[in-house]
């Protein structure tokens, strides 16, 4: 169990102000901002160049599927609502030309996946045609018959059991379905197009099939939402038993529907960082009290070596990572690459033969060494060995002024062995994680 104290404490400590939009959540180091399009020539240069040392690199692959039946209030990400199906059926065809392109490069050739991740967007929504296809042709290039986790993302509204009983014929291991409340006032205020009946129906069906793990994401501080409102969704989701809940704390980005409806005084007030991280703390001892035990900053399982999350832990110690698909993005041999945003560039593009990415970022080895540093203290523990012999690295001794100031604060502790972060220090490590970056990063925009 990772070491955290229990005690959440209501009174904030004393930082500078947290912005009320905008992203908070660390997700790549350097940051995009600092991704440029003047690296692609790095990366066309690391393709073509077959490593032999990087076939002992754990290797990923994430699918971008952008489509949705409606799109979500809160929803950053890119995906396009209603698509018609000659539209998705275009977009499988280019998605899986990519992934032939990437099959036939030096640097990827013979090289097996030891983690899949489908994710959107709503993936669930490909028909079990488009799915059995798409599965049938990434295997062609890529078999992830010994691949360790296969995820794939679902919302409740497009789980059906021909569509389930697909997924597990193919290999999927891990089902993650978007939850983010158990209240319907709530959902419907959030612009989800479920209600709590589908999902009560659609987790059901989920467990008949027998996947591995089923793990279901939730929110914190939703339109709508009380303090009353979150803990029975929290005690509901809790009777249902999944393997893995995860929690994200909202945020507003400027590119959302949420962005726009509260700027247009259609909203009036959200809850503040300190309430949703007092839920969230909530939340997280009652799980606990059920037999749970968290495994990072955003997620408690039932079991962490029967419930892992690879597609997580890998990155994190420095897995490489095939991001396919509409402005996916990627990590590989020390370079970090997105795909173009827009649809038509990305199939004018792949009809041309050439590979969709438009921008990224080369980090040197220091970059490398502090983007894991980061990135594993979203796990609540950074082991001190790991960083030593990896990167000759000690971490107490590099980040020695953050690390005290967090620690005087509560949020940390350091011994000569690891870093280990509190309870406080996992309720905000996002706010964290930008004193651990170099200080030309400092600053910089998330975007």
């Amino acid at each position: 169990m990772m070491n955290v104290d229990s005690h959440l404490e209501l009174q904030p400590v004393c930082a500078p102000p947290e912005p009320a939009e905008g992203n908070l959540f660390v997700s790549a180091y350097p940051p995009f901002s600092c991704w440029t399009p003047q690296c692609v020539s790095d990366i066309d240069r690391v393709l073509q160049t077959a490593t032999a040392d990087r076939h002992d690199v754990p290797l990923g692959m994430y699918v971008h599927v952008p489509f949705c039946l409606q799109r979500c209030q809160f929803c950053y990400y890119r995906s396009f609502a209603e698509p018609t199906p000659e539209t998705v059926d275009s977009y499988v065809d280019a998605l899986i030309n990519e992934i032939r392109i990437y099959g036939e490069s030096a640097a990827l050739a013979g090289r097996k996946l030891a983690f899949v991740y489908f994710g959107g967007g709503t993936p669930s929504s490909l028909s079990v045609c488009q799915l059995q296809r798409l599965f049938q042709e990434i295997q062609a290039v890529f078999p992830w018959t010994d691949a360790q986790e296969i995820t794939f993302e679902c919302s409740p509204k497009t789980v059906t059991c021909d569509r389930l009983a697909t997924l597990h014929r193919a290999g999927v291991t891990r089902i993650s379905m978007g939850v983010q409340q158990m209240n319907d006032d709530v959902l419907r205020q959030s612009g989800r197009i479920h209600l709590v009946h589908d999902i009560q129906r659609a987790y059901t069906e989920i467990r008949q099939q027998g996947f591995d793990v089923v793990n279901v994401d939730l929110m914190v501080g939703l339109v709508g939402e009380t303090e009353r409102s979150f803990r029975d969704s929290i005690r509901q989701v809790i009777s249902m038993g999944p393997d893995s809940i995860t929690f994200y704390q909202l945020e507003i980005p400027t590119n959302t529907p949420l962005f726009r409806a509260i700027h247009d005084g259609e909203i009036a007030s959200l809850a503040s960082w300190d309430v949703k991280r007092a839920r969230l703390g909530e939340a997280f001892g009652l799980l606990e009290s059920e037999g749970y035990t968290l495994r990072s900053a955003y997620a408690a399982v039932r079991d962490s070596l029967r419930h892992p999350f690879l597609y997580q832990d890998m990155q994190y110690h420095g897995a490489d990572l095939l991001g396919t698909g509409l402005a996916s993005f990627s990590y590989l041999s020390g370079i970090h690459y997105q795909n173009v945003a827009s649809l038509r560039e990305y199939h004018t593009s792949l009809a041309a033969a050439r590979l969709p990415y438009n921008r990224g970022y080369v980090l040197n080895q220091d970059e490398r060494a502090v983007r894991e540093f980061i990135l594993q203290l979203k796990l609540g523990k950074v082991e001190a060995g790991y960083f030593l012999s990896k990167f000759g690295m000690h971490v107490a001794e590099r980040f020695c002024d953050p690390l005290k100031r967090f620690s005087d604060q509560g949020w940390l502790s350091v011994d000569a062995d690891s870093v280990t972060v509190t309870r406080q220090g996992l309720l905000r490590v996002d706010r964290m994680l930008p004193a651990f970056y170099l200080s030309e990063h400092r600053g910089q925009s998330y975007w």
